[in-house]
């Protein structure tokens, strides 16, 4: 939870999608902690919220998503599809879900919107040197939030059409987003390869909330992820917004390592930065 040097609170109403998932289960219970009201939606209902709005982001009616935004200060948007699946699935739920919403926020004049992009959108970028360190410890340099999209799925192409789309919103009605490609966020690392993309819950709220209130922002994109001793990318960008990230998840590297070896970056499924998303991408299982 933010500990007592955390910003004051927001006092916003921020609509959250996707809040019955596993990022959005996370965020309902550290968000408020900001100041933050919520108004949940999802497709489906929300475990112990009945008042969360139950809506298909990709077939409500415009009526039904300008009701959802309306008289809310800003949008997290993670609802979706955030695995692979057929590209059908993917066009429904990630390219059309995430138009619709944008249209409604639009309309109703909502000026901030949080969209969690992915680092699948950048997926086939080689990760730095070895993998195995601090890239930017006097080794190879961090990879930039700059660096080309290179998507390792059609859930990454997703992603990149979401940044695209926020940039168009932007030059076009002034609707201001912060894409943040989000590493992996849980409770803890699982893999040797999120040592070096972990976003720990806390870290997360702290940059959803640095994102939120942000002054100037554009469209800007960043990285997201907690301050890991094997960082891989750039968070620069995210500290600009005032994202001070506190977690590391080296506590749990000798563990991880002992259980499945150090990376290995000669491995197809190791040598990107998206793992095995780009060999073996996990499918959606609705």
């Amino acid at each position: 939870m933010p500990e007592s040097s955390a910003p004051e609170p927001a006092d916003r109403t921020v609509l959250l999608t996707g809040a019955a998932g596993g990022l959005g289960t996370l965020m309902r219970g550290l968000l408020p902690s900001y100041g933050y009201t919520l108004r949940l939606l999802d497709m489906r209902p929300v475990d112990g919220e009945p008042e969360a709005l139950v809506l298909d982001l990709s077939t409500a009616t415009g009526d039904e998503l300008r009701a959802a935004v309306r008289g809310v200060d800003a949008v997290i948007h993670l609802a979706g599809i955030s695995l692979e699946s057929t590209f059908e699935k993917i066009l429904e739920a990630n390219i059309r879900g995430t138009y619709a919403l944008y249209e409604a926020a639009r309309a109703e004049g909502v000026r901030r919107i949080v969209f969690a992009s992915s680092n699948h959108a950048v997926g086939f970028t080689p990760v730095p040197g070895d993998g195995k360190g601090a890239a930017g410890a006097g080794g190879a340099p961090l990879i930039p939030v700059d660096t080309p999209r290179r998507p390792d799925t059609f859930y990454g192409l997703s992603k990149c059409f979401g940044e695209d789309l926020a940039q168009l919103y932007w030059d076009l009605h002034g609707t201001e987003t912060v894409s943040v490609r989000i590493g992996s966020c849980f409770p803890e690392p699982t893999s040797v390869r999120m040592l070096s993309v972990w976003l720990s819950p806390a870290d997360g709220a702290r940059l959803f909330h640095a994102a939120l209130t942000a002054e100037n922002v554009g469209h800007t994109v960043v990285h997201g992820s907690s301050a890991n001793t094997r960082l891989w990318w750039d968070l620069g960008p995210a500290r600009a917004l005032g994202y001070e990230p506190r977690d590391n998840s080296e506590p749990y590297a000798a563990q991880l390592i002992a259980e499945q070896g150090e990376l290995d970056t000669a491995r197809p499924d190791q040598a990107h930065l998206g793992g095995h998303f780009c060999t073996r991408p996990p499918s959606w299982p609705h």
